[in-house]
């Protein structure tokens, strides 16, 4: 009885066995290299409310507090992160609460965004020279559309912004962004 291997006929050679760890090497690697690539491109998952709306963020993605913006003083107009990031103008109210309405900043000429001008009381486009008044509608153009409005509301100290799609009451018609 012979009790040798028999290593004529071995079930893998050298060479295979290198190529397996070469191509597990180079899997492994590539791996590596496109899971921070896929999640770059992958949005996050907003906190929605049941009826859609989703928390006013600062320009890094942290959510605001509504005691902060409610700190300043009436009149003020605090810029935040609204729907899809798109910046927005929410208004604190004389009696210290948030008005109900927030205006996007994106001009409706070409979609620059601008600041609030508090001593003309208007948004003024400094690209093409439109102006908007307090509310957002257009006072001077090339921009013939009003400013996109969104719904604001104040829920265990946070801000929640939702679409505006019900009438526009600053024209009475159907809104131009729905």
């Amino acid at each position: 009885m012979d009790d040798s291997l028999s290593l004529s006929n071995p079930s893998m050679s050298r060479r295979q066995l290198l190529n397996f760890f070469s191509g597990a090497i180079v899997a492994a690697t590539a791996s590596a290299a496109l899971y921070p690539a896929t999640r770059f491109f992958v949005p996050p998952a907003e906190n929605t409310d049941a009826d859609g709306s989703i928390l006013a963020k600062d320009q890094i993605g942290h959510p605001i507090p509504a005691s902060q913006i409610l700190a300043e003083a009436p009149g003020t107009r605090a810029l935040i992160a609204g729907l899809a990031g798109e910046p927005t103008y929410l208004t604190v109210r004389e009696d210290g609460t948030l008005e109900p309405m927030g205006i996007v900043n994106n001009c409706t000429h070409l979609g620059c965004t601008f600041p609030w001008n508090p001593v003309d009381e208007q948004f003024q486009c400094p690209c093409h020279g439109s102006r908007y008044d307090a509310q957002g509608s257009v006072e001077r153009g090339p921009a013939n559309r009003p400013l996109k409005l969104v719904h604001v509301q104040v829920k265990d100290d946070y801000v929640w912004i939702s679409p505006w799609q019900e009438i526009d009451p600053r024209t009475g018609e159907k809104p131009w962004w729905v």
